[in-house]
């Protein structure tokens, strides 16, 4: 008398249990399409602490197919920014806001580039090819190129191939940390100069900018290895190592120091 009452429970319990398996189901899709959400609305540029080789670094990753990066040095009166604030207000002044922001190669005291330096299609400053005093004459040297939706690190001599006005923003520095997957010639693993550094490095189809500066002094081998060995990237330019600063409002960073010459930064409308 009790077999069908007991037969419905079973059943009802067998359907419970299905729902349950096909809820179980639902979950990891649902998983699934919310990172790729957050995929489309990453920002351009992202920024990170990481430790390597027993070091630490911040790194900020540009997709410059999507974003603006662009180089500044003087302010419409004439004078250097030489900080992030000043070019902050400038910026703001146009209806824009500053992502991300580095000191982006050698500069004299009045803060004019050492080397080739060309800011929205007009040059400032020529191509320095010659061998040279200080981390900027270690040949191989090399120079940032940035147009939109490509930015490129190459090598000086080879740049000069290049015709005129290939670049809409161009900031020569050295030495070249990696050329060609290789490392400079002279940075040995037994180097003892230890600075914080800054450089950059370029993704071989140039769609991939990153930035890179040391928290703590390092070495110039430990710093092109991050380019090199944990980041993969062909190519990749040293900045500086005696004013390195950056500008990562996501890592709230906005460093304070010397005053800067030339910056390289993402800017975006004001949100």
């Amino acid at each position: 008398m009790t077999t069908a009452p007991m037969t419905a429970r079973k059943t009802q319990r067998r359907h419970r249990r299905l729902a349950g398996a096909l809820l179980g189901l639902a979950l990891p899709l649902t998983a699934l399409a919310a990172p790729a959400a957050a995929q489309a609305e990453e920002a351009p540029v992202a920024c990170r602490n990481e430790i390597y080789q027993g070091r630490s670094f911040t790194l900020c990753e540009v997709d410059v197919t999507r974003a603006d990066l662009r180089l500044f040095l003087y302010d419409a009166g004439g004078a250097p920014y030489g900080e992030f604030t000043a070019l902050q207000a400038r910026l703001a002044g146009e209806g824009k806001q500053l992502l991300f922001g580095m000191n982006a190669g050698m500069y004299h005291e009045d803060r004019s580039p050492v080397g080739h330096y060309v800011e929205n299609g007009k040059e400032l400053m020529r191509v320095i090819p010659n061998a040279g005093p200080g981390n900027f004459g270690m040949l191989p040297n090399g120079v940032l190129c940035i147009n939109e939706n490509r930015v490129e690190v190459i090598e000086t001599l080879a740049f000069q191939d290049r015709p005129a006005g290939s670049c809409r923003d161009a900031t020569q520095s050295g030495p070249m940390l990696v050329q060609n997957g290789e490392l400079h010639p002279r940075i040995m693993p037994d180097g003892t100069s230890r600075y914080v550094r800054n450089g950059v490095g370029t993704s071989a189809d140039g769609s991939r900018a990153v930035f890179v500066i040391s928290n703590e002094v390092v070495t110039f081998y430990e710093f092109a290895s991050v380019f090199r060995d944990l980041l993969k990237l062909p190519n990749a330019l040293y900045f500086d190592g005696n004013v390195s600063r950056i500008y990562a409002p996501e890592l709230n960073r906005n460093d304070l120091g010397r005053k800067m010459g030339p910056i390289v930064a993402v800017t975006a409308p004001a949100s």
